[in-house]
């Protein structure tokens, strides 16, 4: 069974920076595309950056060049540098693997999610 755990969320204050994680478990052979979603209460879930099995990235409109998203294959772990956090960036940030190669064939899998919140 694959799995993704997401950890480095917190409190942070207005201006700082955290870096989340996103560690995939299980069998896995190879990870397609993975991306960084964000959910608050009342809203839809919002990508907010997207990586390619080659590096290729992109973001959500809001993220204006403060994030960062990046993978270590050999790890089979994903990354989100977020920088100049800013009171509108709280919520539970989720990150998703898709074609995800293991042993008993093909899967989409998601992590359970890490809170974010900012202070201001």
């Amino acid at each position: 069974q694959v799995q993704l755990v997401e950890s480095g969320g917190g409190l942070v204050q207005a201006g700082g920076s955290l870096r989340l994680s996103c560690a995939a478990s299980g069998s896995i052979f190879s990870i397609g595309d993975m991306n960084w979603y964000r959910q608050v209460p009342g809203k839809q879930r919002e990508l907010v950056a997207h990586i390619s099995t080659v590096g290729n990235t992109n973001y959500g409109s809001f993220v204006t060049g403060r994030f960062t998203v990046s993978r270590d294959n050999a790890k089979n772990t994903l990354y989100l540098q977020m920088n100049s956090l800013k009171p509108e960036d709280p919520g539970v940030y989720y990150c998703a693997a898709f074609r995800v190669r293991h042993q008993t064939g093909w899967t989409n899998v998601w992590g359970r999610g890490t809170q974010v919140t900012v202070s201001s």
